[in-house]
């Protein structure tokens, strides 16, 4: 029979045990408090039974539809990537300048094709 003086002195008992029941404790610990956590979540998002009856789903799926119709539409092959003005360049006088490249940009494929 093992003796109390025995399983004091066991490196395993002394030190693995109680690491292993904090490991394991822990995390039992962490899922109920982030439990709480994702609960609280969801009683707060709850819509009121009034504004709920407004939102109608079949009418978002129909309202995806349109987007995506006018989506279609659009001429992306005519589209081009300007860059806008950074934080320390005035807009003002940034847009002007762009202008006049764009400008002088057509002028020259107008030119070039005749």
């Amino acid at each position: 029979m093992f003796s109390l003086k025995a399983l004091k002195k066991n490196k395993t008992v002394k030190y693995g045990v109680p690491m292993l029941l904090l490991v394991v404790g822990g995390s039992f610990g962490l899922r109920e408090f982030t439990q709480i956590r994702y609960d609280e979540q969801r009683i707060r998002k709850r819509l009121d039974p009034s504004l709920e009856a407004k939102v109608n789903i079949e009418k978002q799926s129909v309202i995806l539809e349109e987007e995506y119709e006018k989506m279609k539409q659009v001429d992306l092959e005519e589209w081009k990537n300007i860059r806008g003005p950074r934080p320390w360049e005035d807009s003002k006088d940034y847009q002007e300048q762009q202008r006049a490249r764009q400008s002088k940009k057509d002028a020259r494929l107008d030119g070039g094709s005749a």
